[in-house]
């Protein structure tokens, strides 16, 4: 049971004793958060148990996804001539019994059931199609050595995530930072949560300062270089300037005058100081971002380029290379053979074309006489036949 939130002074508590000592009472019997303490160990088991059951939920899901992983990244290298025996019947031996194991879940306890059974099968039915003992043994040696290679290369990729230094550095350097790696993100997360709350109360302070610079603003009356648009410029040591700077215009006289040409000189200085170092720093801070993602884009290309090239060199054996280079180099003499003929081609055209129509015209006779010489020709050779 959790007590209602409630604000009282100590003038509430002087008037109402017995009050106070109810509360008191009620004190030893709940928390800081106003919860009974039997309700709140009861709780506090209850999450102690459930973040038990989410821990062995993630283990049997991360094993669960590694394994269909290793299944998957099977069946593209089987695409591959140069998988093993041993290697196909690990995979297949695990395929079949991952399979099994999940249709019997599926199929429910074994107890009788007032519907029929899926497909009238019943677990012992599927029992059947284990694999071999002598099989199921020998994968599970030898799945834990995957499993476990896997999970390694999965906390290594996290760890360059995290550090990219860490790229460089050995397998043993890497399992000691992924050692630690879990630690070193609670903190960051506790510093980030840190840094959150500070700036939180660093907003609550802005927001007090800016009220109170308005109230004085709306009382005095807003000088020069302080108004309201430049108050994200000015910091505690500017809004005291102003202040003072208003308390002179109230109550005006030659020391007071000669006091507020010193805070005019003050300002200026402040607002040199602001456009020749604060600026120039931020362009300068700028240009080096600019510059560092300039190389991190570079870095990118170039990773993109050496994961494009691995893909090449997994797909195309160096067999295969040197077919596609032998058929390139058919293909591109033939092209050039080609090209030599239409080149020829070309000039005997021009050569035609240079004589102009007079050429056309005797061409067309030298047809017409050719075709009809053939066809007397031919006339002879019949009348010949005809007479012998």
């Amino acid at each position: 049971r959790q007590l209602p939130p409630c604000n009282l002074s100590e003038e509430d508590l002087l008037q109402n004793p017995h009050f106070s000592k109810l509360l008191l009472s009620l004190s030893q019997h709940v928390d800081e958060s106003g919860l009974s303490l039997t309700l709140a160990k009861e709780q506090a088991q209850a999450w102690k148990e459930v973040r038990l059951h989410k821990t062995t939920w993630l283990r049997s899901e991360i094993l669960q996804r590694v394994i269909q992983e290793l299944l998957i990244d099977y069946y593209v290298k089987a695409q591959d001539t140069n998988l093993t025996s041993e290697d196909k019947k690990f995979h297949e031996t695990l395929e079949q019994r991952l399979l099994v194991t999940e249709l019997t879940q599926l199929l429910g306890p074994s107890r009788e059931r007032e519907t029929p059974p899926l497909l009238g099968l019943e677990k012992a039915d599927l029992l059947e199609l284990m694999p071999p003992s002598e099989d199921f043994v020998w994968m599970r040696a030898r799945l834990l050595l995957e499993v476990e290679e896997q999970l390694k290369k999965k906390c290594f990729t996290l760890l360059c995530y995290h550090n990219p230094n860490s790229d460089s550095d050995s397998e043993t350097l890497k399992a000691a930072k992924v050692w630690k790696l879990a630690e070193v993100l609670v903190g960051e997360k506790q510093q980030c949560q840190d840094a959150k709350s500070k700036q939180k109360e660093q907003m609550v302070l802005l927001e007090k300062k800016s009220a109170t610079y308005s109230q004085v603003v709306t009382a005095v009356g807003s000088p020069p270089l302080c108004s309201p648009s430049h108050e994200h410029l000015w910091g505690s040591e500017e809004f005291l300037v102003c202040l003072l700077f208003h308390c002179l215009l109230v109550t005006p006289s030659s020391s007071c005058l000669l006091g507020a040409q010193v805070l005019l000189r003050c300002l200026s200085l402040l607002q040199r100081l602001l456009q020749e170092h604060r600026l120039k720093t931020q362009s300068e801070l700028d240009r080096i971002n600019a510059q560092y993602l300039e190389i991190k884009c570079s870095a990118m290309i170039l990773k993109l380029r050496m994961e494009e090239l691995k893909i090449l060199s997994d797909t195309y054996t160096a067999e295969e290379v040197e077919v596609h280079r032998l058929i390139r180099d058919r293909l591109e003499g033939a092209i050039r053979l080609q090209e030599q003929d239409m080149e020829k081609s070309r000039q005997v055209l021009n050569t035609y074309e240079v004589l102009g129509e007079e050429f056309d015209t005797l061409v067309k006779e030298y047809t017409q006489l050719k075709q009809a010489t053939e066809n007397k020709r031919w006339a002879l050779q019949e009348v010949n036949k005809a007479y012998h």
